[in-house]
């Protein structure tokens, strides 16, 4: 099964901590969604989608990359750190998964390190996350991913 992460970690890379720890322990591509705003993911079996959250949802740059990119009838997962945990972060990109016809795998989120708008006054809130549990909570996560995929 080909897999793919395209991932936008812009603030202090808590997402890409995240993506990294999976890279290491599996084979996937990484594509970094800051860099890349054209994206051929029809090659891939299994697409994950990682992104801090602004304003409750997924980054703006990481919607607009699935809207634009997103294959039909793909299985799709996500992957978000946040500086307060909520249940709603996914909603926006689940809405386009299921628009474009997708299988959504499931979704992991933890907190990660913020200095966004008045948070930047206090010095951040969630200092120290990712940690190690929740850096091996991804990894974990991505391996029950791999148990829903039928092997070839």
């Amino acid at each position: 099964m080909k897999t793919a992460i395209v991932y936008v970690s812009t603030h202090h890379g808590n997402t890409k901590k995240l993506v990294d720890a999976i890279a290491a322990a599996h084979d996937v591509a990484l594509i970094d969604g800051t860099k890349e705003k054209k994206v051929d993911l029809t090659e891939y079996d299994c697409i994950g989608f990682a992104s801090g959250i602004a304003f409750g949802s997924f980054y703006p740059q990481m919607l607009e990359l699935m809207k634009n990119n997103l294959p039909e009838s793909k299985r799709v997962f996500f992957i978000y750190t946040c500086g307060s945990k909520q249940k709603r972060y996914t909603n926006a990109a689940a809405k386009i998964a299921t628009e474009k016809g997708c299988s959504i795998l499931g979704e992991y989120g933890c907190r990660g390190f913020d200095t966004f708008g008045p948070f930047k006054i206090i010095g951040g809130i969630a200092k120290g996350h990712p940690n190690e549990r929740e850096i091996t909570g991804a990894v974990e996560f991505f391996n029950g991913i791999l148990k829903q995929i039928p092997a070839n």
